[in-house]
């Protein structure tokens, strides 16, 4: 068995690599990444990267044609991946969550490549606050990388057949710990402002609605879709990824903080004009389809595990929030440094 795992050295890439290693100790595995963040290690004892049998450094908008060859299974995680990016680089983020990720899995299905694994996420469903989210629920995408994530799916569906089984994984909104750990997400920031501040601060007047998922159980549903069979699912699937016991409001998992660090004060934003991305997901079809594959992580040990990495690290950084744990700092650290362009592409300087 042979993988391929593009964009492997972000926030969700080491736990990827992690668990296929075990699982998986004599399968070939390839890491394919741009390197934006691959300084951006975090408590990491060793470099996640050397459980792989080879780490390319390379532009996802241009992947050779010759690294298809043999491949069993794709994982593609590479994306432009988060709102604030995805709002400043908005043609960058249909350039590379979009359009090269249709062209990859062209690629992929003329190389013989028998799985793809597209990175999809649950923020497609935008403002729904109605009912919880399925499968067949309209979709509403407020943001460059929601529109990018349906786009892609649009573009991925034909491509399916009995030889070319494409599982689209809805995730979850991403957290806990991570050998590459990213704090410009809700739990995240808020046990980093805990650590650091004794304060958890809402910019929203916490109300929103946010499914959350623990970056290790990403990887398990990630493993699971490497081996789905078209039998189970059909050739093309796109299924929502988490639990349902992980539908949160914000308010409520500041308030989960607390519980673990109870010394800790939340201060709510009652003035946030409204939130529109606030939205609850079913995650019942994961449970039928992907039985054996299920999360295992909780909200309390997920968030104990982050302050104890986080105090670790002896994280003191009140103004964490401009700092390089955030993707969009690194990306303007970069270009002014004038090491990437407009583009996000190297300049080779």
């Amino acid at each position: 068995m042979k993988i391929l795992i593009t964009g492997n050295m972000g926030y969700v890439g080491p736990g990827v690599v992690n668990l296929l290693r075990k699982k998986y100790p004599e399968a070939i595995l390839i890491g394919f990444d741009m390197g934006y963040f691959a300084n951006s290690l975090t408590n990491a004892d060793f470099f996640p990267e050397s459980k792989l049998d080879q780490q390319l450094f390379g532009d996802v908008r241009h992947i050779p044609t010759k690294l298809l060859e043999g491949v069993t299974a794709i994982v593609h995680l590479a994306a432009i991946s988060n709102d604030p990016m995805g709002n400043k680089f908005e043609e960058v983020t249909l350039d590379v969550n979009y359009r090269s990720s249709v062209e990859l899995a062209r690629k992929a299905k003329e190389a013989g490549v028998h799985s793809f694994v597209f990175a999809s996420s649950c923020s497609m469903y935008g403002a729904a606050e109605d009912k919880p989210k399925t499968e067949d629920s309209s979709l509403n995408p407020l943001t460059a990388y929601a529109k990018s994530k349906v786009y892609t799916e649009q573009g991925l569906a034909p491509l399916a057949d009995d030889q070319f089984t494409v599982t689209c994984l809805r995730f979850a909104t991403a957290c806990g710990m991570s050998n590459r750990l990213r704090l410009d997400l809700v739990l995240n920031d808020f046990v980093a402002g805990a650590v650091a501040n004794k304060q958890i601060t809402i910019l929203s007047d916490g109300s929103p609605w946010r499914p959350l998922i623990n970056v290790k159980d990403m990887a398990i549903a990630i493993d699971w879709g490497i081996h789905r069979e078209a039998s189970n699912g059909g050739n093309f699937l796109a299924i929502n990824v988490g639990s349902n016991e992980w539908n949160y409001q914000v308010k409520d998992l500041a308030q989960a903080v607390a519980q673990v660090m109870p010394d800790v004060k939340i201060s709510i934003n009652q003035d946030a004009p409204p939130d529109k991305r606030s939205y609850r997901v079913s995650f019942d079809l994961y449970k039928k389809l992907a039985p054996d594959h299920q999360p295992v992580c909780d909200l309390l040990s997920t968030i104990q595990e982050l302050k104890d990495n986080l105090e670790a690290m002896n994280f003191k950084d009140k103004d964490f929030r401009n700092s390089q744990l955030m993707r969009l700092k690194v990306l303007n650290y970069l270009q002014e440094k004038e090491l990437i362009t407009e583009k996000l592409e190297w300049t080779n300087k």
